[in-house]
């Protein structure tokens, strides 16, 4: 593979960024679901959009999905 030279400051700066990216994502991925699965189907329930079989079939889908089964045990406490 070739080297390629950039400036000092350039490289610092992309550097910089990269970090800050890394945080942000990290951050943004942490914990996307945080409302347990029967509070999820019950938010769309409530919209009276959505048929009792997609109903069905979303919180099917999310019982096993494996990002529930391993980060499940790490949502938030029930809405009051």
């Amino acid at each position: 593979m070739a080297g390629i030279t950039i400036p000092k400051t350039e490289y610092e700066r992309l550097k910089k960024q990269s970090a800050a990216y890394r945080r942000f994502a990290a951050k943004f991925f942490e914990l996307i679901i945080k409302d347990p699965i029967e509070e999820a189907v019950e938010d769309f329930r409530q919209t009276n959009l959505y048929t009792e079989n997609f109903l069905k079939d979303l919180e099917s889908g999310l019982r096993q999905s494996s990002y529930i089964q391993k980060y499940g045990n790490k949502t938030a406490a029930p809405r009051p």
